[in-house]
């Protein structure tokens, strides 16, 4: 009998860590699955540009897993069962379970009202395609003259602000913002921030809270009603609530927990990667939510699975961080150089550089992910035969 690898969502974490583990494992001694909902592989750091009104490539996770000995099964993950090993799902055929003798968790993260009055009945969210796409309509219905509102002064209300106003100069574009505009970053790069900003026309409400969000007004603590005929909500992620439902060990607000090589401190036999992951980096610091922290997970969690199958032992990935890259549109960009605990340094790219820089980074995302036997050796070795389960005996490799 094969041993059995499931690997729960084919986001960049997910689809990387399966293609991986291909090139690592003989498909004569493992079978790995990979569950996911929608049928394509979605580049998620690029639905601001969907909803902006741009088409990207479609990549057909069957496709692009052809030949790679990963079965693709188009499900619904419902349940996790961390102590019988088993995953329940939902297609078009019913409800079933499937059964797991290693478990790749990777079903990150989704948009986060934060309980705010209003926000989840009239903003929009842009963290799922289906919510990109839904506000790529509304946005194409709306008349010159009206006022798109993004909460959120983060990576993602910054990206999506600039496309949306670049992308529809006839609308008025604004951004709220909790703290100042991109704080985060050095003084030299929040300058350029701002002029790029000023140049789009984007109108910035700093240091605002937002109390409520009606159906064409965004209300503030302070009672002050900003008119807006498509709200988008920025303001952070938060992860599946089906972690939370099970008995791995999380964080108050489910993220699981795991140990440097990404496996969970509760059950060693279940890797998490990406947004789900509770995991510390090199710095000593919890990995923010972002696909730059989560492909070095990915590419961890794979490793050690294959490492620990076949008797070997695997490298640490770094995890760690270099850079935050910010695109303003299809013409300007920011790359700000950090610390390894992401702290903004002094050094940084501008400008048209920038945002060539930002693209080759997103494609280069997106590359690795739908050429899954492409880019490194494939290596594949045989798993030690104390990790090959006997019968219908499920054996735990840890």
């Amino acid at each position: 009998m094969k041993h059995r690898i499931i690997v729960l969502g084919a986001g960049y974490t997910g689809a990387l860590a399966a293609g991986r583990l291909a090139r690592r494992l003989r498909t004569d001694d493992v079978h790995i699955t990979l569950v996911n909902a929608e049928p394509d592989f979605v580049e998620r750091i690029r639905l601001h540009q969907v909803a902006a009104g741009q088409d990207l490539k479609v990549r057909p996770l069957a496709e692009m897993f052809k030949g790679t000995g990963v079965e693709v099964r188009l499900a619904k993950v419902t349940a996790v069962d961390a102590d019988r090993k088993t995953v329940a799902v939902i297609d078009a055929g019913g409800a079933d379970e499937l059964s797991y003798d290693t478990l790749v968790y990777a079903l990150g993260s989704r948009s986060d009202d934060q309980g705010v009055p209003g926000a989840a009945e009239h903003a929009h969210e842009i963290a799922s395609r289906p919510g990109a796409l839904r506000l790529r309509e509304r946005l194409a219905r709306l008349d010159s003259g009206a006022t798109v509102t993004v909460v959120g002064g983060g990576l993602t209300g910054i990206e999506a602000a600039a496309e949306f106003a670049e992308a529809r100069p006839d609308l008025k574009v604004a951004l709220i913002a909790r703290r100042g505009l991109g704080d985060w970053v050095s003084p030299k790069a929040q300058r350029h921030l701002r002029k790029v900003f000023a140049g789009l026309g984007i109108t910035v409400h700093e240091h605002t809270e937002v109390a409520r969000v009606e159906s064409r007004a965004v209300v503030t603590a302070d009672g002050v009603a900003i008119p807006s005929a498509a709200t988008v909500w920025t303001t952070g992620f938060a992860v599946h609530t089906i972690s939370a439902a099970t008995t791995l060990a999380t964080t108050p607000s489910g993220r699981i927990k795991v140990d440097r090589e990404m496996a969970s401190v509760s059950h060693p036999e279940v890797y998490v990667v990406g947004d789900a992951a509770f995991a510390i980096s090199d710095a000593g610091e919890p990995l923010r939510m972002s696909c730059a922290s989560g492909i070095p997970t990915a590419w961890q969690a794979a490793d050690t699975i294959a490492a620990r199958l076949t008797g070997g032992k695997a490298k640490n990935a770094p995890l760690k961080y270099n850079q935050q890259c910010v695109s303003l549109g299809r013409k300007e960009g920011l790359i700000q150089l950090v610390t390894p605990d992401d702290r903004a340094k002094n050094g940084m790219m501008r400008g048209r550089k920038a945002a060539i820089y930002k693209e080759l980074i997103c494609k280069g995302a997106a590359w690795g992910v739908a050429n899954p036997l492409f880019g490194l050796p494939v290596r594949r070795r045989a798993i030690a035969a104390s990790d090959k389960p006997k019968g219908s005996t499920v054996q735990a490799h840890a």
